[in-house]
């Protein structure tokens, strides 16, 4: 039986100084691979063991992924620094650096040809967000809120402080932005607290009411209206993948899974899910869920189960941007308990793409692969195949 870890988080791991990329050994290979077929039944890798050596990463630095960016936090320097690299080819060198103010943490996401670095305090709460030039890192405007990219369109929200669990919760008053000059286009008073689903193009607000708006990013009209039923509501819940979405709630003394069309917000069906812990994410234009019996996948516009892989519960999906055309990236140890398993989930199923060598500790989604480090604080980049 294989045991887990969580490897990274979503707001980037701490990466220390680089050394040479780790020699693999036919032999070793060759373990992997049986390790492996042990685990998953005679499935083997199908990716090839290729890392690059990435950027120099000082101690204490934080690694994010942003669209084709890798992005390098170093808060030593006083003010600390802000570098890019090509995701795509991370051994080379830096596309721009930059003078960053200090924070406790940073986010980091795209919006068109803008970058949306978020500098967080302690409590990791959103404190103000710079948008800088994709090109050149420069500045070109900054707002004291937690701005989200919505395509090539961005909204503007004051996030609801947790320790905890920060994330799409809003209070206040939302507002549309001019992503040419940072000024505010529309806005849109809350009664109360909101989750916010940033789309392209596009903002979904469900209040604590259940009540439901679809908003142009642009204008702020309103496109589409529904209510919801009471549910734990939070960014995770409702997902939303192309023209569907679909939210988990309670019925009666059980949990249900209903889809509703997008941008009307009618309900089109329902489907019952085991009680007990679940967790949903969107892998490739479908709906992926993890309960305490496994994994599997759902269509979003009729909710027919796709497939089923009972052993996915003991893998963990890998941090980094979430992406709903892109497939899921997961993470398990093998049964050794020292070499880390990569597959990916998508609509074709799960498929075990690389076994990394041992002693990774930290891997997370960077552009089209995982950057990871060592017990020596060694950074690699290992290229993901898609299903």
């Amino acid at each position: 039986m294989s045991v887990l870890i969580e490897l990274g988080d979503d707001r980037g791991a701490p990466l220390k100084e680089r050394r040479p990329p780790p020699q693999v050994s036919r032999r070793w290979r060759v373990a992997a691979l049986v390790a492996v077929c042990v685990l998953l039944g005679g499935a083997a890798p199908s990716g090839r063991l290729s890392p690059q050596v990435g950027p120099q990463v000082p101690a204490g630095a934080t690694v994010l992924g942003a669209g084709p960016l890798l992005l390098v936090v170093d808060p030593e320097p006083n003010p600390p620094t802000l570098s890019a690299y090509d995701s795509a080819a991370p051994d080379g060198p830096a596309r721009w650096r930059v003078v960053v103010p200090p924070a406790a943490g940073w986010s980091a996401e795209v919006a068109g040809d803008l970058l949306l670095l978020v500098e967080r305090d302690q409590a990791l709460g959103a404190r103000v967000t710079t948008a800088r030039s994709m090109r050149t890192g420069r500045p070109v405007w900054r707002r004291p809120e937690r701005v989200y990219a919505a395509g090539n369109e961005a909204v503007a929200v004051k996030e609801v402080r947790s320790a905890s669990e920060p994330g799409r919760r809003v209070e206040g008053t939302v507002h549309g932005v001019d992503p040419a000059t940072g000024a505010t286009r529309w806005s849109v008073p809350l009664p109360s607290t909101a989750v916010l689903r940033a789309l392209p193009g596009r903002v979904l607000l469900v209040q604590d009411d259940g009540l439901a708006r679809l908003l142009d990013a642009r204008d702020g009209v309103e496109r589409g209206r529904g209510q919801f039923p009471p549910a734990d509501y939070g960014p995770d819940n409702p997902q939303v993948v192309d023209a569907h979405l679909v939210l988990r709630h309670p019925i009666g003394g059980a949990v249900a899974l209903t889809g509703y069309d997008l941008p009307g917000l009618a309900p089109r069906w329902r489907v019952p899910v085991p009680p007990g812990e679940l967790t949903l994410r969107s892998c490739q234009g479908l709906i992926c869920g993890q309960d305490e019996q496994g994994r599997w996948a759902i269509d979003a516009g009729s909710g027919a189960r796709v497939w089923t892989w009972p052993a996915g519960a003991r893998w963990r999906p890998v941090a980094g941007p979430r992406v709903p055309a892109e497939p899921l990236v997961v993470l398990g140890l093998a049964a050794d308990g020292r070499r880390a398993l990569v597959a990916t989930l998508g609509r074709d199923g799960h498929r075990v793409s690389v076994v990394l060598p041992a002693g990774l500790t930290d891997c997370r989604r960077v552009g089209a692969g995982l950057i990871c480090r060592d017990d020596t604080a060694r950074v690699t980049f290992w290229p993901l195949d898609a299903p």
